[in-house]
């Protein structure tokens, strides 16, 4: 439900709007709460409130996906539809021209069902490097200099580069930007890659802004909205 502030100019896509209507066919996004946690952790740890603030999360596990947060509300974020869209994953191949699956289809002679095995479980760092879905192997490998560390760099810089063109879109997006906050597998365990994009970045995002690691806690906050919608009953039962 974070995603639901999202505006029209961001949810649709840009197909017949009467599919929209007919099928609810439009941009969902993800990872809602775990998005909404490390905003609002974000917040505290600015000492300011989070109605004053432009953020970029970044949900960075084997499946990943970027909001951004214009003062406590979602208004865009990188997953879609489904899953698929947005950036290179561990198996997902993210954003994609839509003419590809039908192309594979007419090259390859395959199922859509191939087409939806390929798409989302052997693409992202598994399809570019051949090697793993999993960001530590593809590090080990690039230490260890085997045969295939070019594949693993490249799956690297793929990941890397979708994830700074997407800042870049938001940072437009809000025209202005506090903080790029990085969260789940990837995101908290890897500080290279934090501090990657923070260099790479430095000349591009406002002057001051931070980089943050944040833990995320899902089941934290879903704890939290619970016990609020049961007192929220209580007190109306207890009324009436």
């Amino acid at each position: 439900s974070f995603h639901q502030t999202m505006p029209p100019q961001a949810f649709l896509y840009g197909i017949p709007i009467k599919f929209y209507k007919r099928y609810g066919i439009r941009r969902y996004g993800f990872h809602g709460t775990s998005h909404r946690f490390v905003a609002a952790e974000a917040a505290r740890r600015l000492a300011c409130p989070l109605n004053s603030l432009k953020l970029i999360t970044c949900h960075l596990g084997n499946g990943c996906s970027m909001t951004a947060v214009d003062r406590g509300r979602s208004i865009d974020t990188t997953m879609g539809f489904t899953p698929l869209e947005g950036l290179l994953m561990g198996t997902r191949s993210g954003d994609l021209d839509p003419a590809i699956p039908l192309y594979l289809l007419e090259k390859e002679k395959i199922s859509l069902k191939c087409i939806n095995n390929i798409l989302n479980k052997e693409s992202g760092l598994l399809g570019i490097s051949g090697i793993s879905n999993d960001m530590r192997d593809l590090i080990k490998n690039l230490k260890l200099k085997t045969r295939n560390s070019k594949r693993a760099r490249l799956a690297i810089e793929m990941f890397i580069y979708r994830i700074e063109k997407y800042i870049g879109a938001y940072l437009a997006a809000m025209s202005g930007l506090d903080a790029v906050v990085f969260t789940a597998g990837i995101g908290e365990n890897h500080p290279w890659l934090v501090k990657r994009i923070a260099g790479d970045l430095k000349n591009v995002v406002p002057k001051g802004t931070n980089f943050l690691v944040i833990p995320t806690d899902e089941e934290l906050l879903i704890a939290q909205d619970t016990y609020e919608i049961i007192k929220s009953i209580r007190r109306k039962n207890a009324a009436s």
